[in-house]
C-alpha cells in the first residue's frame, strides 16, 4: 500500500474538494443563492464528504477510517440527490447539471474502490504511520 501522509494525498479528498469548489460555485448563483434551504444543504453536504474523508484519515486507524469513509460516501449521495433539486427548480442548467452529477458520481465509485481496498488491506489497526514530531 502506498502510505499517504497527509490526507490532501489523497485523490478521494481531491476529488471531493474539487467537488465542493464547483458546488460552492453554482449555488452562489442569484436563483439557487436566495434558496437558502438547498443552498445551504448541498455546501453542508459536499463540505462533509471532504471533511469525513479528512477526518478518518486523521484518526489513523482503519477501522474508523472506514467508518468515515462510509460516511462521506452516503454525503456524497446526498449531493448528487440535491443537485437533482437543484435542477428540477432550474437553479441549474442542463450542462452543469451533468456536469457535476458526472463528478459526483465518479466521486462515489472511487470511494467504493477505496473502501474495497482498505478493507481487503491486511493492516487490521493503522491504515498510516505516525508523522515523526
Amino acid at each position: 500500500m502506498a502510505t499517504a501522509q497527509r490526507f490532501e494525498d489523497l485523490r478521494v479528498w481531491q476529488d471531493a474538494r474539487e467537488l465542493v469548489r464547483a458546488v460552492y460555485s453554482v449555488s452562489k448563483q442569484p436563483t439557487f443563492y436566495r434558496d437558502c434551504g438547498l443552498r445551504d444543504q448541498i455546501r453542508r453536504a459536499a463540505t462533509s464528504t471532504m471533511s469525513n474523508i479528512a477526518e478518518g484519515f486523521e484518526r489513523g486507524s482503519k477501522k474508523e477510517f472506514l467508518q468515515f469513509l462510509s460516511i462521506a460516501k452516503g454525503s456524497n449521495g446526498e449531493v448528487r440527490s440535491q443537485l437533482y433539486a437543484a435542477m428540477d427548480q432550474e437553479y441549474l442548467n442542463e450542462k452543469d447539471f451533468g456536469a457535476m452529477r458526472d463528478s459526483a458520481t465518479s466521486l462515489s465509485r472511487r470511494l467504493s474502490c477505496f473502501i474495497r481496498y482498505l478493507e481487503s488491506y491486511p493492516c487490521t489497526s493503522r491504515v498510516r504511520k505516525a508523522l515523526k514530531r
